[in-house]
């Protein structure tokens, strides 16, 4: 007699959806000719000086386990860093811990502050992770959902709406994965008397800080009393082109650091010792490199964003990140259909809006993480499509 293996499963991991983003990136591995504006990464190649200080860490033979907090180097590196760029000041002692990419500096954050039960406010469009996420840890999402006439930027009163005694924290995202919406420093003001008031706890993820292009970036950790009720997430993936390197960090209040460092502890040990050496170059000698990056994408957004709306897909100006998220709704398709058919019909990859919850419905993300040839090309496969259905 057979035994069903989903017996064993947790119900909790059963009931989890997929990532709706695997299916297109499966779609489009098998066909050739494939312009893909769906991943989220750089195009760039991590610079060399970074690549070389992993091989001279290797060559040098610093291949065992750090600290379990990452190397007391790096986490200096990070904390001058942040002070200079960002006017936030950690202690490297107690307040940094280096972790697996900045997914699993989340993943702690969250398993570190949930009680089964509790709620966790996220903002959609979302990325696709957050709310699994919450779930896992015994966390409940609530979604408050946000549109393009406002830039896809959360207003106070819509966390108002939602608060609940069992309210324990507001996960941010800024700049924004897939809008690429940026919050300024005004709008978290505003947001910061409604934490204060309710006394809640906001991670913000700050992955994508690095690249805002029309303003300062601004971290939720620097407004004024936030400090200790900020858990900040970040890592090296976007900014630095270092996302196979797998290196985040988070920072936040001693004690609630020192409950992710045991989790931490059980679970991973610490993150790759070459990877954290390289982080090491990249803070101390690679902002060059950001800066040009930067200008190149800057570049890339407003001709790829300019573009859409010429071919009849409005898309607002986004201020950070390297997403465009037009709106598809004047095709009368949904985002799915629109995705699928546009990879079928001109081989162009982009995301289904809905993936990234009810209030993505309607567009699709384009990443603009591409050469402006590709870029051009994909602009004009695109119009293509659109003449079509004129």
């Amino acid at each position: 007699m057979s035994i069903k293996q989903t017996q064993y499963l947790s119900k909790t991991v059963s009931d989890l959806k997929p990532s709706g983003i695997r299916r297109f990136f499966d779609l489009a591995a098998n066909m050739e000719g494939v312009i893909s504006l769906g991943v989220g990464e750089p195009d760039f190649v991590t610079s060399w000086a970074v690549r070389e200080a992993c091989i001279l860490s290797l060559e040098q033979g610093y291949t065992s386990y750090t600290a379990n907090a990452g190397l007391i180097e790096l986490r200096r590196e990070i904390s001058n860093y942040l002070k200079r760029s960002f006017s936030v000041e950690y202690s490297p002692e107690s307040e940094i811990l280096v972790t697996v990419g900045a997914s699993q500096a989340l993943d702690l954050a969250l398993r570190a502050i949930i009680n089964p039960g509790d709620e966790i406010i996220i903002v959609e469009p979302t990325f696709v992770s957050y709310a699994p996420i919450v779930t896992l840890a015994g966390g409940v999402p609530v979604p408050i959902h946000t549109n393009s006439k406002d830039e896809f930027k959360l207003r106070p009163e819509q966390i108002e709406h939602v608060i609940t005694d069992k309210t324990k924290a507001i996960l941010i995202c800024s700049p924004n994965n897939p809008t690429g919406s940026v919050l300024s420093k005004e709008e978290l003001v505003e947001i910061s008397h409604i934490v204060e008031k309710y006394n809640l706890l906001v991670i913000s993820d700050e992955i994508y800080a690095e690249l805002s292009y029309d303003q300062p970036y601004t971290s939720f950790a620097s407004i004024e009393k936030m400090f200790d009720q900020t858990i900040l997430i970040s890592g090296f993936s976007k900014g630095f082109a270092m996302t196979g390197w797998r290196l985040g960090f988070v920072c936040g209040p001693g004690e609630i650091l020192q409950a992710m460092l045991k989790i931490h502890q059980y679970t991973m040990m610490c993150a790759p010792t070459m990877a954290q050496h390289a982080a090491i170059e990249a803070l101390r000698g690679g902002m060059q490199d950001v800066e040009a990056m930067k200008k190149s994408y800057r570049q890339r957004r407003n001709f790829f964003v300019n573009s859409l709306t010429e071919i009849g897909l409005p898309c607002y100006t986004p201020g950070g990140a390297f997403y465009a998220f037009p709106s598809i709704e004047n095709t009368g398709m949904t985002s799915e259909e629109f995705a699928e058919n546009l990879l079928l019909e001109e081989k162009v990859a982009v995301v289904p809006g809905n993936v990234f919850g009810e209030s993505g419905e309607g567009y699709v993300r384009c990443s603009y993480a591409s050469s402006i040839e590709q870029l051009q090309e994909a602009i004009k496969r695109m119009g293509r499509f659109m003449e079509k259905r004129k």
